[in-house]
């Protein structure tokens, strides 16, 4: 590790440069990794930073890094050249440059923070002097997807739909526009993280008050008061584009809460699965669009908002860089976004660069699904009990969990499972003992544990219409809930209703649940039978087998696949 308290003087050796496969010059590369860890910015950038390191180390560059946290992988011996860690200000990262003199800035896999600071040293004029060439996607590109009034001029310009909106700069601005604006609106500061400074303001007052916190807080004194879309269902779409504007869509995910809470705290299904044809490829069709207009060069994620009820939808804004949802898109789909988007930024294409898991393909083929992945945000308020629980557009969670199965209701019962909470299953004490108009308020209401209310409701019959219409969660999503709820209905009866139980907890295993949840679902007063039940259970608790993640659903043979556990007959590991 390099640092300024020391001296002059470097300990570490600068490994030489090894010969490139590709006609790309060999250069020194300053990568600013992901700063300190707070909510809607964690481990996902460390992960992207360190993909990057390694991806550009394997073309033989040389790799200096630049991170204030040091409990990061990043910042492991060995994965940078050279390593500082040191605050993430203009002054700090000058001074590394006066030092290391690299010839290149990589900003895009730091998340915000990268982007950020990128951005201030244009600005303050460090690039210039020290003729340092931003890689990847332009400086350029990244103001105008991050520049509110900027983007939504583009999304114009390309006949794209965006919401309306209004641009403000000073607080003056914002006074004239408090009785202007239809209420609920939302709130978007350019140039913060993980939605910080916004929200939905339902008042003039509730506008003016969190208006004024979002210029305070945005890096350019700049918020976006956009008409409000409350309800809609939302969408995004990882893609990747080259130098040599080929375009590919990653991954596509939907979230399972609608609009009004931040991406960040909503539970994400991959693929989407409420989307119809003719919707998945209207909105791949855009994605592509919007990231070939900007220009950019690696990664970036496109949101989207879709009407429930039409073709109706509208951009709602761009990552220009690797975002939170590329950890979760590269893990569910096993696609290396942030490797494939550091080689992209020293000069390669997609067609160059090897597909690691299949060995045999190139990075310009996109993924293909054939499982289900789930992923539920994890926040922090069992150690902060007296906590707003309340979500809303900026982001509460400090983690998640991913599960992939080959159904969604399997997958959904193995990430409850992961949150590592008291909840193992769609039973909540809390909400059981709630009476109707409670229920309704909290179902309502986004929280982290809506989803057991939404459960609650449906277990007592409210059916999916009028939950439905309580929450926005689309009706699929309700339905599949339902019927987990109908074999948790048949569990708790069976030792009443005579039930086969050969046959119902063969049900249950299939669908998601785990054995301890099975008998305690379904134990009853009678001894007999709960030993009746236990045995069941143990002749169905067979090993799982193991199905795939190629990147390929299957059309090519894999070197280096990993797995995820489901309940059936066949098994794709290949034994030696």
């Amino acid at each position: 590790m390099k640092t300024f308290a020391n001296d002059k003087k470097c300990s570490c050796r600068v490994a030489r440069w090894s010969p490139l496969r590709y006609s790309v010059p060999l250069v020194k590369v300053l990568v600013i990794g992901s700063g300190p860890i707070v909510i809607g910015q964690a481990a996902e950038f460390d992960y992207a930073g360190t993909q990057a390191c390694k991806s550009l180390k394997e073309e033989g560059h040389e790799v200096v890094l630049i991170n204030s946290n040091p409990a990061t992988i990043m910042t492991d011996p060995g994965v940078a050249d050279a390593l500082y860690i040191e605050p993430m200000t203009v002054e700090f990262c000058t001074r590394v440059i006066e030092r290391e003199r690299p010839d290149a800035l990589l900003p895009t896999l730091g998340g915000q923070t990268g982007l950020n600071l990128a951005t201030q040293l244009e600005d303050s004029g460090v690039l210039d002097k020290y003729n340092i060439k931003v890689l990847g996607t332009p400086l350029s590109a990244i103001k105008q997807a991050e520049d509110r009034e900027s983007f939504r001029s583009l999304m114009r310009e390309i006949k794209e739909p965006v919401p309306e909106s209004w641009i403000v700069t000073t607080e003056a601005e914002l006074e004239a526009i408090l009785d202007e604006v239809p209420y609920p609106c939302i709130i978007r500061p350019a140039y913060t993280l993980g939605g910080t400074g916004g929200g939905i303001a339902n008042t003039r007052e509730e506008l003016w008050e969190t208006g004024r916190k979002g210029l305070k807080l945005s890096m350019r004194s700049q918020i976006m008061v956009e008409r409000s879309l409350l309800g809609w269902k939302e969408v995004e779409y990882e893609v990747m584009r080259d130098s040599n504007g080929t375009v590919i869509t990653v991954c596509n995910m939907e979230n399972f809460d609608p609009m009004g809470v931040h991406t960040g705290d909503s539970i994400v299904i991959a693929p989407s699965q409420t989307l119809s044809d003719i919707e998945y490829h209207m909105l791949r069709t855009a994605s592509l669009k919007i990231i070939s207009a900007l220009g950019i060069e690696g990664g970036c994620n496109v949101q989207m908002t879709v009407n429930p009820d039409s073709f109706d939808y509208y951009i709602i804004e761009v990552n220009p860089r690797v975002s939170r949802s590329s950890a979760l898109a590269s893990k569910a789909t096993g696609y290396p976004i942030a490797r494939v988007a550091a080689k992209i930024a020293i000069g390669m294409t997609l067609d160059q660069i090897q597909n690691q898991v299949t060995g045999t393909t190139k990075a310009a083929f996109e993924p293909a699904l054939d499982y289900c992945v789930v992923k539920i945000p994890r926040w922090p308020f069992d150690k902060f009990a007296q906590g707003d629980r309340t979500l809303f557009t900026q982001m509460k969670a400090t983690g998640e969990v991913m599960a992939i199965d080959r159904t969604f209701e399997a997958a959904f019962m193995k990430a409850v499972r992961g949150l590592e909470i008291k909840q193992k299953d769609l039973r909540h004490p809390k909400f059981q003992a709630q009476n109707d108009t409670d229920l309704e308020a909290s179902v309502k209401q986004p929280t982290d544990e809506r989803l057991w209310a939404i459960a609650e409701a449906l277990r007592r019959g409210w059916g999916v219409e009028r939950v439905n219409k309580i929450c926005k969660v689309d009706r699929w999503f309700l339905r599949k809930m339902q019927n987990l709820l109908d074999i948790e209905t048949e569990l708790a009866s069976a030792s009443s209703s005579g039930a086969d139980l050969d046959d119902l907890v063969h049900r249950a295993f299939m669908i998601g649940f785990p054995s301890p949840a099975i008998y305690d679902i379904a134990k009853g007063s009678d001894d007999a039978f709960n030993a009746k039940l236990s045995s069941v259970i143990e002749s169905f608790k067979v090993q799982p087998v193991f199905k795939m993640v190629d990147t390929c659903a299957g059309e090519f043979e894999s070197k280096t696949p990993y797995y995820y556990g489901t309940f059936e007959t066949q098994d794709d590991v290949v034994r030696a």
